[in-house]
């Protein structure tokens, strides 16, 4: 594996290095509605019930769980995540490129990082992960000057070891008390923005350190992943061999157990079936990463502009919990807990449609979405370009 990844591209392989690399900006869209639909079981529906115990209501409940938890449910995350580790390659590139001291570029990303999580997670959805991928890539800085093998060879580890502790989470005991869900229900259904953001605020820091551990283990495991493939130029070629085999061996095995686990979830046993599908997350998101390879081509130009918008991934990832978090609380649209989790789904899809449509008029006069300008000023702060 890693001396696949280790390998030169030539031949047809350098024609593909002759364009900008498109897989990044597919992997990214894809990343967001995958994402999006599994917030949105959060959003619009109690926050409060423990991971196996999803409320469904009807058959369509129970198909749409079914099919967020065994499709999307960690895999999209884990996208997400490869692609951090992929910016990070991309920032020390152009940091290099541009005489900067990539420390002190870095160091300002991540505090962009965290404050805009910090906001997030506070005000609109205690799901958030800006926070954990900012403590978390401040550790990845310490591996910017390994090599791919040990990037790998990490990366790998990591996520085992997170497949194989983050059943303890699904069996853990909940122990929360009855009075939270009336207290959520008065927040969501009557009470104020600031009624609303007091609640989420305190589900924020009570869940974020159970989040750090369990999810930042997968988080940086992806994260030394993306930066590999930064480094051994496979972000650059979707017809590397390593995508091939990631879609030969991973997809199929990792999206049929995904599924199994996510039956046994909704009309089986739903600890054990959590725990599976939680477990093999990984296997499927790397079945993702080489079948999003396998599309990678030259789009027409309205798919250029959509994935012109996705590349702006930060801005749609917040105006998602923005926009969703106004439709279904009181002091919005009201429609919490008063739809099923189909067109709560739909919803979210439409939403996340709507944030590309303003995104691509956007970028007619701006070369970036509102937040990632935001974080740009903040990461290039007080950093000077050297001279040559």
């Amino acid at each position: 594996m890693t001396e696949i990844m280790q390998q030169q591209p030539g031949g047809k392989d350098r024609q593909a290095e002759t364009r900008r690399a498109l897989l990044p900006d597919y992997l990214r869209l894809i990343a967001l509605f995958g994402i999006v639909i599994v917030n949105v079981q959060y959003i619009a529906l109690s926050a409060l019930v423990g991971m196996a115990d999803q409320v469904a209501k009807s058959a369509a409940d129970d198909i749409t769980l079914f099919l967020v938890h065994g499709l999307a449910l960690l895999k999209t995350y884990g996208l997400f995540s490869f692609m951090f580790g992929v910016g990070l390659g991309f920032l020390m590139q152009a940091s290099a490129r541009r005489g900067l001291s990539f420390g002190k570029v870095y160091r300002n990303r991540m505090l962009g990082l965290l404050l805009l999580g910090l906001a997030h997670g506070l005000l609109f959805f205690p799901g958030d992960i800006l926070v954990i991928y900012a403590v978390t890539g401040s550790i990845l800085y310490l591996f910017r000057d390994w090599s791919v093998r040990r990037l790998v060879r990490v990366g790998v580890a990591l996520l085992i070891v997170q497949a194989i502790i983050i059943p303890l989470l699904v069996f853990a005991p909940d122990e929360t008390p009855a009075e939270f869900f009336d207290i959520e229900r008065m927040s969501m259904i009557e009470g104020s923005f600031l009624d609303a953001a007091i609640f989420r605020s305190i589900g924020f820091a009570l869940t974020l350190p159970v989040f750090l551990v369990f999810q930042g283990i997968s988080a940086l495991g992806w994260f030394c992943l993306g930066l590999a493939a930064v480094k051994s130029g496979m972000i650059d070629n979707a017809a590397h061999p390593l995508w091939r085999r990631a879609r030969r061996v991973c997809l199929l095995p990792g999206v049929a157990l995904s599924l199994f686990g996510a039956a046994l979830w909704q009309w089986g046993a739903p600890l054990p079936g959590a725990a599976l599908t939680f477990s093999i997350a990984p296997l499927a998101t790397l079945g993702y990463l080489g079948l999003i390879a396998a599309i990678d081509r030259p789009p027409g130009p309205i798919m250029a502009g959509v994935l012109r918008a996705g590349g702006s991934s930060l801005s749609i990832y917040l105006g998602q919990s923005i926009i969703l978090t106004t439709i279904f609380s009181g002091y919005g649209f009201g429609l919490w807990e008063a739809v099923d989790r189909t067109t709560a789904s739909l919803i979210a899809i439409g939403v996340t449609v709507l944030l590309i449509v303003l995104i691509s008029i956007w970028r007619m006069w701006f070369r970036q979405g509102p937040f990632e300008l935001l974080l740009r000023r903040i990461t290039y702060a007080g950093t000077t370009e050297r001279k040559t």
